[in-house]
């Protein structure tokens, strides 16, 4: 089969599925990572064919988009703040919003001018928080902790790809009665989205993600956050501070939660203009 053919069957089959721009997408992305053409490669060879072996993954591929399967998911890789990270089903997929909480803590970070800190990122999942931080902060110390064996997995092996030491501890948090030592940064991302809301989520999400890493109960939305702002208050350096990933619903909730253990707060917007970050700064 020619490359041009391949591309109108990907059309044909995905475009009540999927907008035709994003599936052009799809194709470009799985083209560059089981062929490596670029997109301009794609443009200028249409008339290219496809082994048998070549043309049995990219069939495959599009059966498993058919499903609304993540193309990440597919692909087995995603970009995470200038960095690839390996996913797969035993982890989140890396937002862009997490990003954001990324940045906000190097910046912060860089207005203290501290060279070397002792952070820790609860509920890492892929990694990807842990990681970014420690590339960009070298002469720090960066731990991570899940209570998921598989995603630990895949946390080390995209430590190592991406050239980073962290120290890595499976832990169920919900039951810890202390932290391994004091930090000057705790972070976490950890699962807030209340079943109530799962009827307004894309499938991909619903039906591939982990949900241990995506759903709270809807009578305990905040459990996590209650139980790491209870750990940070024991387990912060002084004027330590604490970072949360939030549910957009709940902004004022869990800031309230922090102000209980008297930390000073700050709550943030993202880039769609909504509450999606909190910091606490342990006075």
């Amino acid at each position: 089969m020619l490359l041009k053919d391949l591309k109108n069957q990907f059309i044909d089959v995905l475009q009540k599925e999927y907008p035709k721009e994003e599936v052009s997408s799809f194709f470009n992305i799985l083209t560059e990572a089981f062929l490596k053409m670029s997109r301009l490669q794609v443009a200028l060879e249409p008339n290219k064919s496809l082994t048998e072996t070549e043309l049995q993954q990219l069939e495959k591929a599009l059966e498993r988009l058919k499903k609304h399967e993540p193309i990440q998911y597919i692909t087995g890789q995603t970009e995470f703040f200038g960095l690839t990270f390996k996913v797969n089903p035993a982890v989140l997929i890396p937002r862009p919003e997490t990003e954001e909480l990324v940045q906000w803590i190097l910046d912060d970070i860089e207005k203290t001018g501290k060279k070397t800190l002792n952070i820790l990122d609860i509920g890492t999942g892929s990694g990807c928080i842990a990681v970014s931080l420690a590339k960009n902060l070298p002469n720090s110390k960066v731990s991570a902790i899940d209570i998921s064996e598989e995603a630990l997995k895949t946390a080390q092996g995209n430590a190592q790809m991406n050239g980073v030491e962290i120290e890595f501890l499976q832990k169920d948090i919900l039951s810890a009665a202390s932290l391994p030592v004091k930090y000057d940064i705790i972070v976490s991302n950890p699962p807030y989205v209340r079943d109530l809301e799962k009827e307004a989520m894309h499938r991909n999400v619903l039906d591939f993600e982990p949900e241990s890493a995506l759903y709270v109960k809807d009578h305990d939305p905040l459990i996590f956050y209650q139980k790491i702002s209870e750990l940070a208050e024991n387990s912060l350096k002084e004027n330590g501070s604490v970072y949360f990933e939030i549910n957009q619903y709940l902004g004022k909730e869990t800031e309230e939660v922090l102000k209980n253990k008297n930390f000073q707060t700050q709550l943030k917007k993202d880039i769609f203009g909504v509450d999606r970050m909190l910091k606490g700064e342990k006075s």
